[in-house]
This record gives C-alpha cells, structure tokens and sequence, in this order.
C-alpha cells in the first residue's frame, strides 16, 4: 500500500464521518432543536394567494433566516462534540465553505415554493400535494432535497 493509497483511505474515512455527522446534525436540527413552531408555521409565507391579495412576498424570511441560523449551530454543536473525540481532519475553508452551501440551499428549500416548483416540473404534480395515509409528498422531497444539499456540502467539507 502506497502513501497516496492511505492518503485516499484517509479521505474517504473523512467524507463517510462528515456525511454521517451533518446527517444526523440535520435530523437534530430540523426536528428537534433547531426550529421553533413559529419558524415552522412561518419560513415560506406568504401564500401564492396571499401576495395576489396585497401581502408582503418577502414577509417570512425572518422566520426562515431565523430556522436557517438556530439549524446551522445546531449542525455546528454537533460537528464540535464529534470532533472531541474524533480528529476529523477539517480545514476552516472546506469548513466555511460547506456550511456556506448548507445555509444557502436550506434556506431556499425552506421557502417551499422551489419544491414544489421541482415536483411540478418533474411531472410529480400529485406527490406534491400526496397528504395521506401518514404521506406527505412536499415534506419527503424537502428531506431528500436538503439530504442531497448536505451530501455536496460534506464533500466541501472534506476536501476544501
């Protein structure tokens, strides 16, 4: 086995712990620690309806900037207390720029309309209003969306 060989190991052990960390971060901080009911009922207002009607189209940023920000130190608490007693090999680059992704995607995710626009347009108009049987095809995609977001940003993370 070469140098290059454990260096490439070494990566790959890296990326799978970064990945498994910001998995789990992002099951805390989605659902549990990172978002107040006020954040939740509010990060994508207003309503196609509502802005017809004269509301305000910025109106719920703040609640969704503020479900972004508590997300992410939720996600940072958690990459910090695993890297107490595991030394990942973290640049603050790959760090800033991972998160970075993170906040961003989050956020525009968070809104609802670009799921739901996605859906549309991917020919899955009825998964993106499937609301029984315990199914709920808007919140399944926004999971697997912001799943596929974490995925890039350990990849930032990992080897910036």
């Amino acid at each position: 086995m070469t140098v290059h060989d454990i260096e490439r190991i070494g990566t790959l052990a890296a990326f799978g712990a970064v990945w498994a960390v910001l998995a789990t971060g992002h099951a805390l901080a989605d659902h549990v620690f990172g978002q107040t009911d006020h954040q939740a009922a509010n990060k994508a207002a207003p309503t196609r309806a509502e802005v017809a009607a004269g509301a305000d189209p910025h109106r719920g940023w703040r609640a969704c900037l503020a479900h972004v920000a508590q997300y992410h130190l939720v996600m940072a608490a958690v990459l910090a207390l695993v890297r107490l007693f595991i030394p990942l090999p973290l640049s603050p680059t790959g760090t800033v720029a991972g998160f970075a992704w993170s906040m961003t995607t989050h956020a525009w995710l968070d809104r609802r309309w670009p799921v739901r626009w996605l859906l549309r347009h991917l020919a899955s108009a009825a998964f993106a209003e499937l609301r029984t049987a315990g199914m709920n095809g808007m919140y399944l995609a926004d999971q697997a969306l912001h799943k596929g977001a974490l995925l890039v940003a350990a990849v930032l993370v990992t080897r910036l």
